[in-house]
């Protein structure tokens, strides 16, 4: 019985206070509704503090995406040209025509290039002609040469004997100096034989046995052969890669190709497109790039494609800034210089899924870097 009337006793206590605090609050708050001023300056210290509060704790807590809209997307282009000229005989493909990897864009007329081919072939037989009457020409002379030095050796023994009846008068001195010159008549033929015969070996490159296709003159006209079969196919322009054709209308049947202007005209040419090589070109603020590291995850939005959201990662941060590829850098070094925020080309792959919309080179997108730094790990930390 006491324990109960002591818990009412308390309680009533407690309650007195609690409607106690209350009404002071009910009080001191209907003295501040009724002070217009004094609730504006309340409303306007507190409200500050307020935002002062919720953008401090979003400042902390941010600075882990950087980006920039200064992007583009890239792919890998080509002027599909030849480097042999020639007429245009018939362009295969169309404007914006899808092709594969080796399909035929254009045909140059092969007239010119097969007759090329066909003189380099009959050089080619004539040099295996020639190697082989060389060949024989050297045995032949050999021959010669024998059958010379038989004829040295018997004017010699004839000289000899006229030479020793000469010493003893049997003969006229007339009679010796007739043999004395069929002697050096033969012995000079036989010196002319031996060089014919040498010049004929000096051609078989010193040795008689040596098969036709390492002859120097053989394989001369093989290489004009290969080199007439290259400019021969070469009449065929293919696709190097997958991707659309572009700038199709400047190349016309009849149009003449030229090899050596074809990197200044697009008449020359059909351009084509990578529909699967692409990437993203972003230009960033050097300052931007603090904490930007290779592999980085990117969210990107191409202006084209509102709504829709690919992803990537860094592939390359360029070691060189945009300027400094310029024709005209600028020279820092004037009195008058003004500093300026440089632009880093960073190269961002694309991870690509199926039923994505398709991408275009050139195309405007906002690329967002997810860098896993924030502010107040930063400050903890240093880093």
């Amino acid at each position: 019985m006491t324990t109960s009337s002591s818990f009412q006793s308390v309680t009533s206590a407690y309650d007195g206070i609690v409607r106690g605090h209350a009404t002071r609050i009910r009080d001191w708050a209907g003295e501040i509704w009724a002070d217009k001023a004094r609730l504006r300056r309340i409303a306007m210290i507190w409200g500050v503090a307020a935002v002062a509060a919720v953008a401090l704790v979003l400042w902390l807590t941010g600075g882990r995406y950087t980006g920039t809209d200064d992007a583009y997307i890239q792919a890998a282009k080509l002027m599909v040209t030849t480097d042999v000229s020639g007429l245009v005989q018939s362009v295969e493909v169309k404007q914006g025509q899808h092709v594969k990897a080796g399909q035929v864009l254009f045909r140059l007329d092969p007239k010119p290039f097969q007759i090329a081919l066909d003189t380099a072939k009959a050089n080619l037989a004539q040099s295996v002609i020639d190697v082989n009457s060389t060949r024989a020409d050297y045995r032949s002379t050999i021959g010669q040469v024998n059958a010379q030095a038989a004829q040295v050796r018997l004017a010699e023994q004839t000289y000899n004997r006229y030479a020793a009846l000469a010493a003893s008068n049997a003969i006229s001195p007339i009679q010796l100096d007739q043999v004395r010159g069929t002697l050096q008549t033969a012995r000079a033929t036989l010196v002319s034989l031996q060089q014919n015969a040498q010049t004929q070996l000096a051609k078989l490159s010193g040795d008689p046995a040596m098969p036709v296709d390492r002859a120097p003159a053989y394989m001369k006209e093989k290489a004009a052969v290969d080199e007439a079969e290259r400019q021969l196919s070469h009449t065929i322009v293919r696709a190097p890669f997958e991707g659309d054709v572009t700038e199709v209308d400047s190349l016309q049947p009849g149009t003449l190709v030229i090899s050596a202007m074809s990197a200044f005209t697009t008449t020359s040419a059909v351009g084509l497109v990578s529909t699967s090589n692409t990437w993203v070109t972003a230009n960033m603020k050097e300052t931007d790039l603090t904490h930007v590291a290779n592999g980085d995850p990117v969210s990107i939005t191409v202006d084209t494609y509102p709504g829709h959201t690919w992803h990537g990662h860094i592939d390359a941060v360029s070691q060189a800034s945009d300027s400094a590829f310029s024709a005209l850098p600028s020279e820092n070094a004037s009195s008058n210089w003004v500093k300026v925020v440089q632009r880093i080309p960073v190269r961002i792959t694309l991870d690509s899924k199926a039923g994505d919309p398709p991408l275009r080179a050139g195309m405007s997108v906002i690329a967002t870097i997810d860098t896993h730094h924030r502010r107040w790990y930063r400050l903890l930390f240093g880093h």
